[in-house]
């Protein structure tokens, strides 16, 4: 004796495709979900390494300016372009840029002839930062400030 084969209405079958529907969006939710955490957690890998890197690189950037010696300048240029290759970049200062709180660190402010109060006119300590992202150290500089 053969089982006939269970009929389904279209009332469950159209729940059932619901059900499905609803699954699938949130499983490519958790996939999505679940790449983003992991960018963010390689991100922090990478700022908590060069946290630890670049007071080495300043201490050898240091280094090859006080010694000029060519084969440090080579090293420090290396490990300037790995950092940039990582997307990890200087921040740029000109004289004369406006000070940024959110790049820059005032660790002097200094009263001379000629500036707009503001104005950044010594950069101390270069700063980094992700190319689209945080900062990394903040750009430590000299600052005008108009005497009272």
């Amino acid at each position: 004796m053969k089982d006939k084969p269970k009929v389904v209405k279209k009332e469950e079958l159209d729940s059932l495709r619901n059900q499905l529907a609803r699954a699938l969006a949130d499983y490519d939710n958790l996939r999505k979900r679940v790449e983003k955490e992991r960018e963010t957690l390689a991100t922090i890998a990478n700022l908590n390494l060069v946290e630890n890197l670049l007071p080495v690189f300043d201490m050898l950037k240091d280094a090859e300016e006080h010694s000029k010696d060519h084969g440090l300048g080579l090293i420090v240029q290396e490990f300037s372009d790995a950092l940039n290759k990582t997307g990890i970049v200087k921040i740029k200062i000109e004289l004369g840029d406006k000070f940024d709180e959110n790049m820059h660190e005032a660790v002097e402010v200094a009263s001379v002839g000629g500036k707009k109060a503001g104005d950044i006119i010594e950069e101390v300590l270069t700063g980094w930062k992700f190319e689209d992202g945080p900062v990394i150290r903040a750009a430590k500089v000299k600052v005008f400030s108009k005497k009272e």
